[in-house]
């Protein structure tokens, strides 16, 4: 038996061009159901929009999407992170790279206290993202 903890990101109407910046990113195999397609759109405002997007990456982590339906609210991103971490230097560098794009470095990737790389960046959707990069110098 297993369990996972996956991040489900909500979007206002941009969901699809997220996941595919994010696909961008990260690579891997991106699915993408809409509204019409799940049988759930209310008409024609909704039936483009994703009902569920999921972005399964090169590296294996599951990343999830939707836009929110007509009338449901959509908070902007605060109180969370998206942490990425581990000891594959190029890798983790290159997804710093590509969440920067249009992006603002809120933290740089620089060398930490506790002696690895680390920095926080918040990507052109406002989603925060921290990079730790174990025993890399900055």
């Amino acid at each position: 038996m297993s369990v996972l903890l996956n991040p489900y990101l909500n979007f206002d109407t941009n969901a699809r061009e997220a996941l595919e910046f994010y696909y961008g990113v990260f690579g891997g195999e991106l699915s993408i159901m809409t509204f019409a397609e799940g049988g759930q759109s209310q008409g024609p405002d909704d039936a483009d929009l994703v009902m569920h997007g999921q972005l399964t990456t090169a590296t294996g982590q599951t990343l999830m999407a939707s836009d929110a339906p007509p009338g449901m609210p959509v908070e902007a991103y605060g109180g969370f992170s998206v942490s990425l971490s581990g000891d594959d230097d190029a890798t983790l560098r290159g997804y710093w790279a590509g969440l920067l794009e249009g992006g603002t470095a809120v933290l740089p990737l620089e060398v930490a206290p506790w002696g690895d790389a680390f920095g926080m960046v918040a990507d052109k959707y406002g989603v925060t993202w921290m990079v730790n990069i174990t025993g890399a110098a900055g």
